[in-house]
Order: C-alpha cells, then sequence, then structure tokens
C-alpha cells in the first residue's frame, strides 16, 4: 500500500484529503505548516518516505496580500515546491502539486487548456508558475493539478461568507464579471486520490467541478440552496468593487487532459455545492 503523504493538511483541501485518503483504506498521514514547514531542508527530509506519494496542498493564498509580501509568496510557492521535487527526486517519491488558474491572463473566451502559454497578472499567479517550472525542473515525473474557486463550505470561504451575510443583510452585491468553475474540495480531494493509482499520467493537468458560473451565479445558487430569495442578490462590476490583486475575468479550465488521461470528470459544480452544503446541513433550513 502506497504511502500518501499530504502538505498543508490544515488547508481546506488538506483536511479532505487526509479525510477522504482514510476512509479509501489508504495509509495517509497529514502535515501542517507547523510541523512540516516545506522551506525547511531538515523537515523535508524528516518528512518524505522512499515510494510515499506527497500531495502538496502547502501555499501561500492571500492573493491581495502577496501584492505586497512578494518574497514571503515566493518562499512558498516557489522555494518550497522545488524543495519538495528535489527531496521526492533524492529518495524515490512521487509528487503531486496543487496549482492554480491565477498562472493564466484570464482574457480568454474558452476554457483554457493545460498547454495554453501562461501569462499571470499578480505576484500570487507568478509564483505559483513558478513553483511549477521549479517541481518539474527538480522532478520531471511530478505531476502539477492546477484548479480554481475552491471552497468547502466551512471556515471563511466565500460559500460559507454568503451564508453568513444572508442572515446578517437584506442585500448583498457580488461581482457578476467573473466567470470560473465553482469546485468543492471534497471532490476535488477524491480526484486527487484517483491520480494516486495513475503515476503515468500527464505532467499537467486541470481539474475543477464541471461547468461555469460567475461568483453572483454562485452566490444565488448558495441563497436558492438555503432557501432565501436568490433575488436579494445584486449584481456588480468588478470596476465596483476593487482589490488589489486583479481578478481573471475567465478562469475556467478544461478537464479534457484529466479525462483524456483515463480519469473520472468531477460532478457539475451545483452538485458540488449541494454535497457542501449537505455537511453543513443548510439545504432546506
Amino acid at each position: 500500500m502506497e504511502k500518501v503523504i499530504v502538505t498543508g493538511a490544515a488547508g481546506q483541501v488538506g483536511r479532505q484529503l487526509v479525510a477522504r485518503a482514510t476512509r479509501r483504506g489508504l495509509a495517509a498521514v497529514g502535515h501542517n505548516s507547523a510541523e512540516f514547514d516545506i522551506t525547511d531542508p531538515r523537515s523535508v527530509r524528516a518528512g518524505i518516505t522512499p515510494g510515499s506519494v506527497v500531495i502538496n496542498c502547502a501555499a501561500y493564498t492571500a492573493v491581495d496580500r502577496a501584492e505586497s509580501e512578494e518574497a514571503a509568496a515566493f518562499a512558498l510557492n516557489e522555494a518550497g515546491p522545488r524543495l519538495l521535487a528535489e527531496v521526492c527526486a533524492e529518495v524515490g517519491a512521487r509528487l503531486i502539486h496543487i496549482s492554480t488558474d491565477y498562472v493564466f491572463a484570464g482574457t480568454s473566451d474558452a476554457p483554457y487548456e493545460p498547454a495554453d502559454p501562461p501569462a499571470p497578472k499578480t505576484v500570487y499567479g507568478r509564483s505559483k508558475l513558478a513553483g511549477e517550472q521549479a517541481v518539474l525542473d527538480a522532478l520531471p515525473t511530478a505531476q502539477i493539478v492546477r484548479t480554481a474557486w475552491v471552497y468547502t463550505g466551512a471556515g471563511t470561504d466565500f460559500v460559507t461568507t454568503m451564508i453568513r451575510l444572508e442572515s446578517e443583510r437584506e442585500t448583498i452585491d457580488v461581482v457578476v464579471d467573473q466567470i470560473g468553475s465553482p469546485t468543492y474540495s471534497g471532490h476535488l480531494a477524491e480526484g486527487l486520490l484517483d491520480l494516486v493509482d495513475r503515476p503515468e499520467a500527464p505532467n499537467v493537468m486541470h481539474l475543477t467541478n464541471g461547468g461555469q458560473a460567475s461568483w453572483y451565479e454562485l452566490a444565488r445558487a448558495v441563497f436558492e440552496s438555503v432557501g432565501a430569495d436568490p433575488d436579494r442578490v445584486k449584481p456588480c462590476t468588478s470596476e465596483q468593487f476593487v482589490r488589489p490583486a486583479p481578478r481573471p475575468a475567465y478562469s475556467v479550465l478544461s478537464d479534457a487532459a484529466w479525462v483524456g488521461a483515463g480519469l473520472l470528470p468531477l460532478p457539475q459544480w451545483r452538485e458540488g455545492l449541494q454535497a457542501a452544503l449537505s455537511e453543513r446541513g443548510e439545504i432546506g433550513r
């Protein structure tokens, strides 16, 4: 039985991976950043064993703050993954590295394929792209999985925030001109665990829930699912909601390479939302 080592296990995808790997009967161990620092050679060498499969969920994900903390973003998103890849190469371990839609410019009008030219517009996106390149340079057999718009329905993610605001405000304004594929972390984790058994799959693939939506459409779907009036969600534009780091206008990722490798596609995004809210007990509240 292969041992699955999850870094960044305190994050939303990492937590799901450890829990679902255990349900599958896999020998899984999760490490949070306090106990497994991916930028510390001693920590990494102590934590990776020969023959294991490392799934790297550790990352600097504060997209706006990265604009003023570039060194910190590159340390976690480039230097750390490079070190993981180097140690995996040394000891004979596999590496599955999670990346992001932010490596693209977000100006397309068709779903991005893995081979499409990257053109990140933010520090976060540049740091993640640098991490991809560093991983493949150090370990050409590594697998990069780009995903987007991930939520769990817990903590402070978008779905949870919409549920909270529904109970606090009569109406809310949500951006309508950013399009992506909302992705439930539980479904993403299941796909990543399927990949554990497929070392021959391509080096770079995309994986999200199916279909596409704007943040506005996702917010309306959340309201509907919890029994609230979706018309209380009002559309606004990105120009009305300026952030330090510009968000991609279009970040839908194609899963053609994933499916072409014989891996199962994830369910449609509305199914993902229902699954997440079912775990919260929010449907038909």
